[in-house]
């Protein structure tokens, strides 16, 4: 057991993450907002903002469900039995397999070789038995689902990301399950959503609400669809060369030409004291598909309709996709100071 490697919340490549800028992050709300009990991260991603909230009460929300999965296993009050997880992942680790299923059908010797897949497909079988067994509860099965899906991108032939796979190269690493080091204890009120975030809005309340939508065109169920894939483990066909499959409710609106509206629709149902929203500058920098589809000024003037806002900016050098020429990006983080506190 004294071999069994842990791992924590920032141990995921992902676009966006925004896992270095946590202290800015931070001094920004402790220098400017007052009587933050409650924290709401309605596009948590893999959740590295929401864990610099820890001692709040915490909303977590993501329109991808393995991101879901990972809040939950991260935030979620629910208990777990620790020893149980340690002994499942020990003996997933100790497979050597070398059996057909759903993974070798459809993924082998591309982003893993065949035994991975061989091994992947038994173990995400296997923990859907035992959560209909009853043998683990949700949060097991979410902490489970989440460990492997952080070794899979431990090892998976991609540049960060599922857009397409290496071609000819060495399989040299090979899955191994770790051990998340989720809290026991966290916050009997933490609450966690896989929604649209504009319609979770209408139902939620929070002192402080974190925004930190796609910023251009690239959707995140492009980028993760076997993560996602393996995630919802509904198996279905797959089509192309980079093995995707049906992604058509997955879509992001702030992907689009229509994200501005999309924004002030969200903004406007808000119910909040302060509302901080993180965006970068790249409206005129980088490709097509890298452009921002939502300007300073539309930001400004849709914020501006719920009351003052300031704006904070600290550069950083951004994960991207690999094709970007730009050194460095602005994180700008725009904090509105709500007038009418709750939207009625």
């Amino acid at each position: 057991m004294s071999d069994l490697k842990t791992c924590s919340i920032n141990n995921r490549r992902y676009l966006g993450n925004k896992y270095k800028l946590l202290s800015f992050i931070k001094n920004v709300v402790k220098e400017n907002c007052h009587g933050i009990k409650t924290v709401a991260d309605i596009f948590s991603g893999t959740g590295a903002v929401a864990s610099a909230f820890s001692k709040e009460i915490l909303i977590t929300n993501d329109l991808m469900y393995s991101n879901y999965l990972a809040n939950y296993a991260w935030f979620s009050a629910e208990k777990y039995d620790e020893e149980l997880i340690k002994q499942i992942i020990m003996y997933y680790n100790s497979l050597k397999k070398r059996e057909r299923n759903y993974m070798t059908e459809n993924f082998a010797n591309t982003y893993f070789d065949f035994n991975d897949c061989s091994i992947i497909g038994f173990i995400r079988d296997d923990i859907e038995k035992k959560h209909k067994k009853g043998e683990i509860n949700n949060r097991e099965r979410a902490i489970l689902i989440t460990s492997l899906l952080y070794a899979m991108d431990k090892i998976a032939k991609t540049c960060g990301h599922y857009d397409a796979y290496i071609k000819g190269a060495s399989y040299d690493k090979h899955i191994e399950m770790i051990l998340p080091l989720v809290p026991n204890d966290n916050n009997p009120e933490n609450r966690c959503f896989n929604l649209d975030a504009n319609e979770l809005v209408h139902n939620i309340y929070a002192d402080l609400v974190y925004i930190d939508p796609p910023y251009n065109s690239r959707q995140y169920c492009d980028a993760y669809h076997l993560l996602e894939n393996v995630a919802r483990w509904e198996k279905p066909d797959v089509i192309g060369t980079a093995k995707k499959m049906d992604r058509k409710g997955m879509k992001s609106k702030y992907c689009t030409k229509d994200a501005a509206i999309v924004f002030a629709d969200l903004v406007a149902n808000l119910n909040c004291k302060y509302i901080l929203f993180s965006y970068n500058n790249m409206a005129n920098k980088g490709n097509g598909r890298s452009n921002a589809k939502i300007s300073d000024e539309n930001i400004i003037e849709i914020l501006k309709t719920r009351g003052e806002v300031i704006v904070f900016s600290e550069n950083y050098k951004a994960f991207t996709t690999g094709k970007s020429d730009i050194k460095e990006n602005a994180e700008r983080l725009f904090l509105c100071i709500v007038k009418d506190g709750v939207k009625s």
